[in-house]
């Protein structure tokens, strides 16, 4: 029985402690629950009538604005992960600013010091991936992985130093690493204001020179650029904008502002002034949105929404962006596969009634009419699946290309015919080019023509024209399979 009762116990006793803890664990849940806000709480908010949201919300706007502008250029040159190496070199240049200021003047939390620090250690960061790529034979990717990671380790353990410092203070130093927006005072939205001002001004002066350094570096160089300094001018702006970017969102995030809002910016357009403002734009959204939110919901850190605001803006551009959106490629490239289905018919409709009628014989009519092929014969002729091909040969009825002759045949309208014959046309001069001057053999050209005769334009259809004067006679082009054909007998 006392074995029994000790048993009975010390379930009861487990019992409550599960309970007890569950109490504890969804006490805890409560605590950190999300609260979504009222309507006052978000119209204060969207009038910015806190002081503290306020700095908070244009210092992170700011921010992503000079982000945006200098990252389209670091885009561009294809340094994306050098922003990465950069900010993580910036962790040792912290720590050791720190441990000399508590040294000097028994306390190291002046931030305009802190500052400095990270610049002349992220300059280094710079300089050490371009001497490795530069002075041996490692690969771009392989510099980039070695500087993040030295300098990176380096800043860990000096941080581990300067905790164990006995004069001096060094709580608050991980902020850099992860960042804290809402901490942000009046005078670092200020500097931040003042780097974003920087960024405008530089961008807009030096635009032609950036831009050539970035889609031709050797072409600048050959017209006398200072190719190497305004290399060096441009990642100068990086550093300004990551070490600014620090105490904003931390150094693991601030190189996503540097290289997402021009990223989303890519797929809205094909000039690089528009590129320019676009990415500009983003990041300022991604900063002010991404504040705002967490300035409604107080458990969400701001620098990790500000960069969940960019990454939904680049999937949304990754979607729906007017130049190179998926939306917009998947319509072109339908659209195109479909054109590719109507020409191939109209072509292979063409050279039926070619061998069977000469399509330049004044009784091509008749001869249509007792020589049209039917829906088995055309779908023969090449490997068009069954509903490609009825939705092909629907559409250039309706476009009034084809016409029925009987129940099941099919013929030319006149309007047909010359557009099958301008199809036919393209692909032949093609065939004769590739043939004629890219030394291709007749039986391996309809392949390379199939692919290129539906994008060729007018301009280029003229000048094949001119190049193939004194190699065929004037007229339609006769098929290169014939041609070869006929030279093989003779």
């Amino acid at each position: 029985m006392n074995g029994m009762g000790i048993m009975r116990r010390a379930g009861i006793c487990a019992g409550l402690l599960v309970i007890s803890a569950g109490r504890a664990w969804s006490g805890g849940l409560a605590e950190h629950a999300l609260e979504w806000p009222s309507g006052a709480e978000l119209l204060r908010v969207l009038t910015l009538q806190d002081y503290n949201t306020r700095v908070v919300i244009i210092g992170a706007g700011l921010l992503g604005l000079a982000a945006g502008l200098i990252g389209t250029f670091l885009l561009l040159r294809k340094r994306a992960l050098l922003s990465d190496a950069l900010s993580h070199a910036t962790l040792p240049g912290i720590a050791l600013a720190f441990m000399l200021m508590v040294a000097i003047w028994g306390d190291g939390k002046h931030l305009l010091g802190l500052i400095a620090g990270a610049a002349v250690f992220s300059v280094l960061g710079t300089g050490s991936v371009m001497l490795i790529q530069r002075h041996s034979r490692l690969k771009d990717d392989a510099a980039l992985g070695i500087v993040l990671s030295v300098y990176f380790g380096l800043g860990i353990a000096l941080m581990g130093l300067a905790t164990r410092m006995e004069s001096g203070n060094a709580a608050g130093l991980s902020s850099f690493i992860y960042g804290k927006t809402a901490s942000m005072v009046f005078f670092d939205a200020l500097l931040i204001g003042a780097a974003a001002v920087v960024c405008i001004l530089f961008c807009l002066l030096f635009f032609k020179e950036f831009t050539l350094v970035c889609f031709d570096a050797a072409y600048a160089a050959s017209q006398g650029w200072p190719v190497g300094r305004l290399d060096f001018f441009m990642m100068a702006l990086v550093v300004v904008v990551t070490v600014i970017g620090l105490q904003a969102v931390g150094l693991i995030l601030v190189v996503a502002l540097l290289i997402i809002p021009p990223s989303a910016a890519r797929f809205w357009t094909e000039r690089l002034r528009s590129m320019l403002w676009l990415s500009g734009a983003f990041g300022a959204l991604s900063g002010l949105v991404g504040a705002g939110i967490s300035a409604l919901m107080a458990n969400l850190p701001a620098g990790a929404v500000i960069v969940l605001t960019a990454s939904l803006l680049f999937i949304l551009s990754l979607t729906f962006g007017t130049a190179r959106g998926l939306v917009r490629l998947g319509l072109e490239r339908r659209r195109l596969r479909l054109k590719i289905n109507r020409e191939n018919l109209l072509r292979e409709l063409y050279e039926w009634f070619e061998t069977r009628c000469g399509t330049s014989d004044p009784g091509f009519n008749e001869c249509q009419l007792l020589n049209a092929p039917g829906r088995p014969e055309l779908l023969s002729l090449r490997a068009w699946t069954p509903a490609h091909f009825r939705r092909s040969l629907r559409e250039l009825q309706s476009a009034g290309l084809l016409k029925k002759i009987s129940s099941d045949a099919f013929g030319f309208t006149p309007e047909g015919l010359a557009k099958a014959q301008a199809v036919v046309r393209k692909h032949r001069l093609w065939e004769t080019y590739l043939i004629t001057h890219a030394d291709i053999a007749p039986g391996n050209v309809d392949w390379g023509a199939d692919e290129i005769e539906h994008v060729l334009d007018l301009d280029l259809i003229a000048t094949l024209e001119q190049v193939l004067t004194a190699t065929r006679p004037a007229g339609m082009p006769q098929s290169p399979h014939e041609l070869a054909a006929s030279e093989r007998n003779v």
